[in-house]
């Protein structure tokens, strides 16, 4: 077995030309880097250097053991560096978000990263589902939740709450039972649940999603409020979602006698130790949910 150090060693000889500034340099005696390319031969059964006085010449295994010598030692260099590195601002991050708090954070972890531009932060947008296998499965750092993860090695914490709106197009005057009926639902991925979790509490009539003709379907959350906009239908969507659409005037939030919230839940690996810098995104994301 070659030991680094003794690599290391040779190496810096090579470059130095001279046992004395070598010495020097690696704040070593003489006879200890003597001793260094001693062992290095003994363990290559080969010579390495004739040595005149405090100079030498390389051997061809000398240089060819030199060659390779400096790509080891990066390497090593480079692993050392990745092992210790625990940068607050510095380093790759991953995380995955519902689209509605996605919504309300994208641009602040993109202010986040020009600020500190040596920060790499991967972004996806995804439903519960998939935020808790990435999770589970060591594919993401931390990721937003609506619901308790069921997998044990999930850990989830209630950081805040967001408001469920009842959305409709901006010429519709009121929200009555019937008027959500003649309108139609906007159906998009969590739209049977959000509708279920607001409507049944504030129209008695409300059984199932089913009631309404669906009027259309949106997967981007985005887009979802542009088929409200042209008078499609009505749908109910995520504070964060109805607050970050830019054509607010042609839609109308109304304001109903009972408001629901839905949780939103830090989710993390239980038994994986988080970096420096998923804490400061962490603290972020924390900060600007209760804004």
């Amino acid at each position: 077995m070659i030991n680094p150090t003794w690599l290391r060693s040779f190496c810096k000889l090579v470059e130095e030309g001279h046992f004395t500034r070598t010495s020097e340099k690696l704040n070593m005696t003489q006879s200890g880097v003597s001793q260094h390319i001693k062992k290095l031969e003994d363990a290559l059964k080969t010579e390495l250097l004739i040595r005149q006085g405090k100079t030498f010449f390389l051997t061809e295994a000398g240089e060819n053991l030199y060659l390779n010598a400096q790509k080891i030692i990066e390497a090593l260099n480079k692993l050392q560096e990745n092992i210790q590195s625990n940068s607050e601002y510095a380093g790759e991050f991953s995380l995955m978000l519902p689209g509605s708090a996605g919504l309300k954070l994208y641009n602040h972890l993109l202010s986040l990263q020009v600020k500190h531009p040596k920060l790499s932060i991967s972004c996806r947008f995804g439903p519960n589902v998939e935020v808790e296998k990435a999770i589970a499965e060591h594919s993401i750092d931390l990721g937003l939740m609506t619901e308790i993860a069921k997998h044990q090695s999930v850990k989830c914490q209630l950081i805040a709450k967001e408001s469920l709106f009842l959305i409709v197009p901006a010429n519709v005057s009121g929200a009555s039972w019937e008027t959500l009926i003649e309108l139609g639902f906007i159906d998009h991925p969590d739209g049977a649940h959000h509708a279920n979790l607001l409507l049944a509490k504030n129209y008695p009539e409300f059984q199932h999603i089913n009631m309404f003709n669906k009027k259309g379907f949106s997967n981007q959350i985005n887009l979802i409020l542009e088929h409200v906009s042209r008078g499609l239908g009505f749908t109910v969507l995520p504070a964060f979602a109805a607050e970050a659409f830019a054509k607010q005037e042609l839609i109308s939030i109304v304001k109903l006698p009972k408001n629901v919230e839905e949780n939103i839940y830090l989710a993390t690996h239980r038994w994986k130790p988080l970096s420096k810098r998923a804490m400061i995104v962490m603290q972020e994301i924390k900060d600007k949910l209760k804004t």
